[in-house]
């Protein structure tokens, strides 16, 4: 495929040279959406695959036959990210019986279409769940974690560029994804009173010590390093917000 080999002529041209082509299963996917795949006759039913416009679908050992085509079917429905249509094509695999053998395992990567001059950024997807009853399950809650952060991180370079109302925003669309998540109202506070709007965080310095008291031994350390002001009475300020002054 590098040399510009089209997907079906070099799969045929791999095929051939294997010795154990009818146990193997795989697909190949090139650039122009052009797209091949192969299951052999020695897999484990359910086994099969599905060769759309720019992608394919494989299973094996599946409970039923139809795994393949249900996740085309999904992924061809599905909008939005890349990430989210093939959570759908996983959602829709497991809904048709799924693995002969159980749930225990899932993941998703996604990468750059060319790699960049920052090969650390290449990977903008990089979910798995290892071994867990609810593998999808917690896949979902991960994707939606890792969308979250995206948002954060955005406002932080909304921040770096003085635009803070946008940053906030952010800030804000993060929240109210993982409302549960206690961090991203603790630095949406400390954002706040480097930018002089200190009534506004205490309320947010209040709430992110109450869901983790831990919040507390932090902001101490903050001023010395930069991340907070160092203004006389600030740290104090802030930590009257604490659950113990409340009592």
């Amino acid at each position: 495929m590098k040399e510009g080999v089209e997907p079906e002529a070099a799969l045929k041209r791999l095929l051939a040279k294997d010795d154990q082509r009818a146990v193997r299963q795989v697909a190949f996917v090139d650039a122009k959406g052009r797209a091949a795949a192969h299951t052999g006759e020695g897999c484990i039913p359910g086994a099969g695959h599905h060769v759309g416009r720019g992608y394919t679908t494989e299973a094996n050992l599946m409970l039923t036959g139809e795994v393949p085509d249900a996740m085309a079917k999904a992924y061809e429905a599905a909008h939005g990210p890349l990430a989210e249509r093939l959570l759908a094509a996983l959602d829709a695999a497991q809904g048709v019986g799924g693995d002969i053998r159980g749930k225990q395992s899932a993941a998703i990567l996604v990468v750059r279409a060319a790699p960049s001059a920052k090969p650390w950024t290449d990977r903008l997807v990089d979910l798995r769940v290892e071994d867990d009853p609810a593998p999808l399950a917690e896949l979902h809650r991960l994707l939606t974690l890792h969308r979250a952060y995206e948002k954060m991180n955005r406002g932080d370079e909304a921040v770096a560029l003085g635009k803070l109302d946008e940053a906030l925003r952010e800030y804000g669309a993060a929240q109210a994804m993982v409302p549960e998540n206690d961090e991203f109202v603790f630095w949406t506070a400390v954002t706040l009173v480097g930018n002089g709007r200190t009534d506004e965080a205490l309320p947010l310095f209040a709430r992110a010590f109450r869901m983790n008291p831990a919040w507390m031994l932090l902001v101490p350390r903050l001023p010395p390093v930069g991340q907070l002001p160092k203004t006389e009475g600030l740290v104090e300020k802030i930590l009257a917000q604490g659950p113990k002054a409340a009592m």
